[in-house]
């Protein structure tokens, strides 16, 4: 049976967390010098002035970590080697890799097996590969072919070639020879292997759990992906925007992916949210914000320049990736703020000026990737930035893979680390979902759910009743079922721990929980998870900043220099 004494361990984590919260001193107001930088006079609870959260896409811990810190260091590849004294993960031990309780053994995958297929990663799927905790039902459950016999499933399939039995590809992983920059990085900072899926299912669910901690309040939608007597819902951007007025959650669940229906980008089924988001809150506490997405504005578009966000154009940006597919960069669903209309921008309008962003304008906090980059430039990075690479980038296997996504990542993070806005910055890197991706750890229940969606404790349960989560008001809020399956979790910044593996219980919202903490904006409500989300600050050292940093070559993922 899988780790279920993580539950017993929960209040014990959510105590020690509270005490380390309270020995931190606050952060005065303009610690760092204040000058054009909006966040700098802005009072934090953390030393930390400017949360940088990297939201990427369809990885398990196993899938990535399940070997670390021993790669296997084949010539021809980036080598790895762990420095002395690297604490363990609870990953892949000898008896998993050659006496897996699945149907085969997991393998490695190199550097030419990068671009692989998608693998079933629904909500009921996921549960049923769990087995009650048995976690042996990936291949049955989650593999590419489950359900559809016309789809690949072992690996030599899932590259396009030839099957490869007992070589089943959802059981595979990554180790430290192709996704070198995550291991480098975790090798200087601090990582978790205790961190899961708020809930089970794909990206739209993941996506909102991180803003949210809820994935209740559709008031429309299709029933394919919300649970609950939902109407569909009209003309995508039918409504308008309306900032600072959150609207009454509605009644559905989603659980699946579809696109926000504030977007102009998106397909014709929608959903729309309502409830609180933490954009509404950090608006309602003036503490600057946005969410940058690759893709969001037009090719071509230039921050400041007038006339090159031809609006005509937003959404129909491409990249290439590393096998030579043309693939779109922007997704609707990975956006979580456009299925509010109280964060939402649904035609993608520009900022008004590179100095208005992070703040309220025509924008509304949503802005293109180059948008980032350019108010860095402009010495005014926002408090909280939530970045998200275009689709080639941001690691989902089918269009994307690890090669592209290390690109992302140590561009992302050489830059920043070379700003000036590093000394006071806290970047963490997450993931929306595991793909389906083989792990071999179940996590503690603690959102309940009872429908016939449901298999996790037995068909149509998920843990008991008295589990499912409520709005405060009577209501219960099910097809929540979560914990769902264990996802990478890193933290970088000069107040991370070094070379640390943390074991606290964390989830997905607990990085909301983080930023309502570090600004004091209180708590969501509703239902959200982030009333009893696990805390990060055991992967920092609050009281002690290092002069940490690692630059790291996008290509191979090792290092640099400065």
């Amino acid at each position: 049976m899988a780790r279920m004494k993580q539950t017993r361990a929960f209040t014990v984590t959510l105590a020690a967390a509270a005490v380390a919260a309270a020995a931190i001193i606050p952060a005065t107001a303009g610690a760092n010098g204040g000058g054009t930088d909006p966040a700098a006079g802005i009072a934090t609870t953390t030393p930390i002035k400017h949360l940088v959260v990297i939201f990427q896409e369809n990885v398990s811990f196993d899938h990535y970590f399940g070997t670390y810190p021993n790669a296997a260091n084949p010539s021809g590849e980036p080598a790895f080697t762990a420095s002395r004294g690297t604490p363990t993960v609870d990953g892949l031990n000898s008896a998993l890799l050659t006496d897996n309780p699945n149907s085969a053994n997991p393998q490695r995958l190199d550097r030419s097996q990068a671009v692989t297929c998608d693998q079933d990663h629904e909500y009921t799927a996921e549960q049923n590969a769990e087995d009650h905790g048995a976690m042996d039902m990936f291949v049955e459950n989650t593999s590419a072919t489950a359900g559809s016999p016309s789809h690949p499933e072992t690996l030599g399939e899932c590259l396009g070639g030839a099957p490869t039995p007992g070589n089943e590809a959802v059981l595979d992983y990554y180790d430290g020879n192709t996704v070198t920059a995550l291991w480098n990085y975790a090798q200087s900072f601090a990582m978790s292997d205790n961190s899961f899926g708020t809930g089970f299912g794909p990206s739209t669910p993941g996506v909102l759990n991180l803003v949210v901690g809820n994935t209740y309040g559709a008031t429309c939608g299709p029933q394919d992906s919300v649970y609950g007597s939902q109407p569909a819902c009209g003309p995508k951007t039918s409504q308008a925007a309306t900032p600072g007025s959150p609207q009454p959650q509605g009644d559905g669940t989603v659980y699946s992916d579809s696109d926000p229906m504030f977007d102009t980008c998106s397909g014709s089924n929608v959903i729309a949210q309502a409830g609180r988001n933490v954009g509404d809150l950090l608006n309602a506490q003036d503490v600057s914000w946005g969410w940058f997405q690759g893709g969001f504005a037009s090719p071509g578009y230039v921050p400041g320049e007038t006339g090159t966000d031809n609006l005509s154009q937003v959404c129909k940006g491409t990249h290439k990736n590393v096998s030579g597919a043309t693939v779109t960069d922007y997704s609707p669903h990975h956006q979580p703020f456009e299925y509010y209309a109280s964060t939402a921008n649904p035609m993608h309008l520009p900022p008004t000026s590179i100095a208005a962003i992070g703040g309220q304008d025509q924008a509304n906090h949503q802005y293109d990737l180059a948008d980032f980059w350019a108010t860095v430039d402009n010495g005014s990075m926002p408090a909280v930035s939530f970045l998200k690479a275009a689709k080639y980038q941001d690691g989902h296997a089918g269009y994307s893979d690890p090669l592209d996504e290390q690109a992302f990542l140590v561009d992302t993070l050489n830059r920043l680390q070379r700003s000036s806005f590093w000394k006071d910055t806290a970047v963490v890197i997450s993931y929306d979902d595991s793909d389906g991706w083989y792990d071999h750890v179940m996590a503690p229940v603690l959102l309940g759910s009872q429908t016939a969606l449901d298999t996790l404790s037995g068909a149509g349960r998920c843990g008991n009743p008295r589990s499912v989560p409520g709005n405060g008001s009577g209501v219960s809020e099910q097809a929540r079922c979560g914990y769902g399956p264990r996802l990478p979790l890193l933290v970088i910044s000069s107040y991370a721990r070094q070379n640390d593996v943390d074991h606290s219980l964390t989830d997905q919202s607990s990085i909301l929980r983080f930023i309502e903490d570090n600004w004091s904006l209180g708590r969501i409500g509703g239902g959200s998870s982030d009333a009893v989300a696990g805390s990060l600050l055991g992967m920092f050292d609050m009281a002690h900043a290092r002069d940490a940093k690692l630059i790291l070559d996008p290509s191979t993922g090792e290092p640099a220099g400065g």
